[in-house]
């Protein structure tokens, strides 16, 4: 029999956005040790035993963290149930079968480098474009959060957050991040790609990559406070979180506005030489390749628009 995890937390609350989007509230029995306990953008591993069919033991992901380190006490998640999952004891099936007051494993260690103060330096003045799909929301909630707790008084002018989901109803925090912009200046933009099955919604349509379109880039840079043209590595900073889809069609669209990739197997594959600053840095959750690197064509008109937009990359 599979050796079963030892839980050390409790699920304090649960939050049913839709029948397959929750956010769970997490306490760990002893505090964490570390101060902070994590920074802005990392992510906490979840696990829980499989009591139903304890044949296939117990199972463990990670999940990027809602919560500001200011917070005390709980640390919240936002997670959707995976339909389609790619292995028969999926987390979040097990997950959804529990509620406030049940026990669960917790690695309460902040784990990643999907941070602002690992990819820029402190003082950066430039637009912080955030670009989230789904759940993909979480770390970039916690950024907002993080610093309007250290300090009431700051500004978010230079976060802008931009979130995509299917439906309104996926589109989770909304009312805290609008309350963000009316009281901090957060730009704040959110669209929908099945607008046909919501009738009653007059905001954005398309799915969030789409902001990035070439028919839509100066409309995008008129609403964040930028001149036509203006989205550029020298005035904004990209970061992206999701599934591939989202981050391959981001990276591709900025492509020729030449923001360059942190990933290094991107790098090697864009013969993007190591002394040039990475601008786009992304959080992927699944394993497909973000951009088809076999597509020789796709490779040598992306190589050649970066060269355009930089000179020697």
């Amino acid at each position: 029999m599979p050796k079963k995890l030892d839980y050390n937390a409790t699920i304090t609350e649960r939050i049913d956005l839709t029948d397959a989007l929750a956010v769970f509230k997490v306490r760990p029995d002893e505090p964490i040790a570390d101060d902070p306990a994590f920074v802005p953008g990392q992510y906490m591993t979840l696990g829980l035993n499989n009591e139903q069919k304890p044949e296939l033991g117990s199972v463990r992901r990670p999940m990027s963290i809602v919560s500001a380190p200011e917070e005390d006490g709980n640390l919240e998640f936002y997670i959707r149930w995976v339909a389609h999952p790619e292995s028969d004891n999926p987390l979040t099936h097990l997950l959804w079968n529990t509620r406030s007051g049940d026990r669960m494993f917790l690695r309460a260690k902040g784990v990643g480098r999907f941070t602002l103060d690992h990819t820029i330096e402190d003082g950066d003045e430039r637009l912080k474009i955030m670009v989230a799909a789904g759940t993909g929301l979480a770390p970039f909630v916690s950024m907002a959060r993080s610093r309007v707790l250290s300090d009431p008084s700051a500004s978010l002018s230079d976060f802008v957050v931009l979130h995509g989901a299917s439906y309104p109803a996926d589109l989770g925090y909304r009312d805290e991040l609008v309350s963000l912009a009316e009281t901090h200046g957060l730009h704040y933009l959110s669209t929908i790609s099945r607008p046909k099955e919501a009738p009653d919604w007059s905001g954005d349509t398309g799915r969030v990559e789409d902001y990035f379109r070439e028919d839509r880039l100066a409309d995008l840079e008129s609403r964040i406070g930028l001149a036509e043209g203006g989205l550029r590595p020298e005035n904004a900073v990209v970061y992206i979180c999701g599934l591939q889809g989202t981050i391959g069609q981001t990276i591709m669209r900025l492509n020729h506005r030449g923001f360059v990739p942190e990933n290094r197997k991107l790098r090697r594959v864009l013969e993007i030489s190591e002394h040039t600053v990475p601008t786009l840095f992304f959080e992927q959750y699944d394993n497909t390749p973000v951009i088809p690197v076999d597509d020789e064509d796709v490779m040598a008109k992306m190589k050649a628009q970066l060269r355009a937009a930089l000179g020697d990359v």
